[in-house]
């Protein structure tokens, strides 16, 4: 066996922090990126009534509370109603159901198909941009491992190959134990192996069944801790904010509207030089105040994200070295006139022409 196939691929940490790499992308800004999510709650508790809101809420391309979502094609596979359940929740919630909005009752499970069955669906419907399934126990394998962490890893790792591969997000709705624990995610029935395996961990939960009041616990890799605070309506039959922070939360950076404000309205739609003078020109024209530093890690943060769709392409110096013998070597060639030093990055290709109808665009 070649020694080559024995070696460890590396990138040292100069490289890492400086490489303009991918970024998650957001279904529910802030709260819902492309990946696999659980949502864990008691029975009855309205689960169901809330996935099926926020499913319309994402067809629609509507705000799930505060946060802005990407519209696109929906699946909901609700494996423990009927159509006439289905029906009858919508007609509660909602006057108009739109067409990208999709439902299922019934489907195979991961073991027996399931994987065809979502490919197929998304062949058929490429804006897809969420699928809910209520719930996971209704897709599971009949797997007798004796390692119930294992089974529980394999089952849901094979769902996020899945979401990987398309770039949509999936939710998993699943039930809790009947034990309370100050830690909500070990209230998850089944073993660590779920939350291990999920990207983001949703937990819905009331102090008394008969209240109306509930509490949405939020942890993931791609989103920060929060809890927040839910009030269901028995009018509406829907989940809203109780008391909580009403401020819409963007699905753009400021950084990437400042920039794009500024150039909007600019003469000059191209810029070479540092990030001091930019943000000055950006601060001078009423924009925000953003220092250098942050302006630039920004930049270099959301470079593969919604800049890189609009082909603005960020370099790092260390792009323009070579390595040999464990030294450095810089290139020879002179930079070109479109290349520009902000906050030490360098900039090659750096347009910025940016419109605010494209950027809608981008956040959808």
């Amino acid at each position: 066996m070649s020694r080559e196939n024995d070696l460890l691929k590396t990138i040292d940490g100069e490289t890492l922090l400086n490489s303009p790499l991918n970024s998650p992308e957001f279904i529910v800004s802030h709260l819902i990126p492309q990946g696999i999510h659980l949502l864990g709650g008691s029975p009855k508790i309205g689960k169901s009534w809330l996935v099926l809101w926020m499913c319309l809420q994402i067809a629609n391309g509507e705000p799930i509370w505060n946060y802005e979502t990407r519209r696109g094609t929906v699946l909901y596979l609700a494996l423990e109603d009927s159509f006439e359940r289905l029906q009858s929740r919508l007609l509660e919630i909602t006057d108009e159901a739109p067409g990208n909005l999709h439902f299922a009752i019934l489907s195979k499970s991961i073991d027996d198909g399931l994987n065809r069955q979502i490919e197929n669906f998304i062949d058929e419907h490429p804006d897809t941009v969420f699928i809910a399934i209520d719930t996971l126990q209704r897709i599971r394998n009949n797997d007798t491992k004796s390692n119930p962490y294992a089974s529980d890893y394999d089952d849901l790792t094979f769902l996020k190959e899945i979401a990987n591969k398309n770039h949509i997000a999936i939710l998993l709705v699943h039930h809790l134990r009947k034990q309370r624990d100050d830690d909500p995610l070990n209230m998850l029935s089944g073993s660590t192996g779920l939350s291990g395996a999920v990207d983001t961990v949703f937990v819905l939960s009331r102090l008394k069944r008969t209240d109306n009041l509930a509490t949405l616990y939020c942890s993931g890799r791609d989103i920060e801790t929060i809890e927040i605070p839910l009030e269901f309506s028995e009018k509406s039959f829907v989940w809203s904010k109780h008391n909580g922070e009403e401020t819409p939360v963007k699905m753009l950076d400021e950084v990437v509207i400042s920039v794009d404000n500024y150039f909007s309205s600019a003469v000059e739609k191209s810029f070479k030089g540092t990030a001091t003078e930019l943000a000055e020109l950006i601060k001078e024209s009423g924009g925000t105040e953003i220092t250098p530093p942050i302006f630039s890690k920004r930049l270099l943060k959301i470079s593969k994200g919604a800049v890189k769709k609009q082909q603005k392409i960020f370099h790092s110096p260390r792009f323009n070295r070579e390595k040999r013998k464990g030294k450095e070597k810089r290139r020879k060639d002179p930079l070109t006139p479109n290349e520009a030093a902000l906050g030490g990055l360098k900039l090659r290709a750096f347009f910025l022409s940016f419109c605010c109808s494209t950027y809608r665009d981008c956040a959808r």
